[in-house]
């Protein structure tokens, strides 16, 4: 099976740390990956902010970067989502099936147990995008559970939406800033070190107010986690 990686625009640019550890996840569970030099971004910006016809192209271009390829595997729900929901209705043409991380390790991978070390007590934000349109699920809780030395505690409030939104924090900030400052406050009630989630761009809008509010929480991808060993803790 050839599975190539779409990294994301906000991976790419801001945390490219998430990419190269889903490509190290990946491969330490026997994956080959490839990652398309031409890839870019999906579209989801433009169509969003209310200019589908902008995002046409960019779907097109998805289609040609990624042809070949058995599978594209995506450390985004966000991306994902509108990627497997809206490129169909943008584009005709086959493209292959496009699977969260998280999804391509149960669905089809058939694992729980990544072989990861990660000695923190952390807690799951679901994202909107991850649980109301790709509906992972438990997925991401199932894997965190499996991952030796990390304590998974509850988080109130988890089903309730950081704020982010892609441009809704752009359009409505004041409204936004409430929001994550609920998350953060939620987060530390949770008594985690670490608030993860599969979505870097809800990370930053979380962590950027537990950092300017001074809140002891720290964010980090789930696919940080899962590449973490006890090797890299250590180092």
């Amino acid at each position: 099976m050839r599975i190539a990686l779409f990294v994301t625009c906000v991976n790419d640019l801001a945390y490219p740390g998430t990419g190269i550890a889903a490509v190290r996840l990946l491969e330490r569970l026997g994956v080959e990956v490839a990652f398309p030099e031409a890839q870019t971004c999906c579209g989801q910006m433009q169509y969003n902010t209310g200019y589908p016809s902008a995002a046409v192209p960019l779907a097109e271009k998805f289609g040609k970067d990624f042809a070949g390829f058995d599978a594209v595997v995506v450390p985004s729900g966000s991306c994902g989502a509108f990627i497997r929901d809206v490129h169909p209705k943008l584009v005709e043409g086959a493209v292959p099936p496009v699977y969260e991380l998280t999804e391509y390790l149960i669905d089809v991978l058939g694992v729980e147990q990544v072989g990861a070390y990660f000695p923190h007590k952390v807690a799951y934000h679901p994202t909107c995008h991850s649980s109301r349109l790709l509906k992972v699920g438990d997925r991401p809780t199932r894997l965190l559970r499996a991952v030796e030395g990390l304590e998974l505690v509850e988080l109130p409030g988890a089903a309730e939406c950081c704020g982010f939104g892609g441009t809704f924090s752009v359009k409505n900030p004041d409204v936004s800033a409430a929001m994550g400052a609920d998350k953060v406050t939620h987060a530390v009630e949770s008594g985690a070190e670490y608030l993860v989630a599969a979505d870097n761009s809800c990370l930053m809008h979380i962590g950027g107010t537990a950092r300017r509010s001074g809140a002891p929480i720290k964010t980090i991808h789930l696919a940080e986690i899962l590449a973490a060993t006890r090797e890299t803790v250590n180092a």
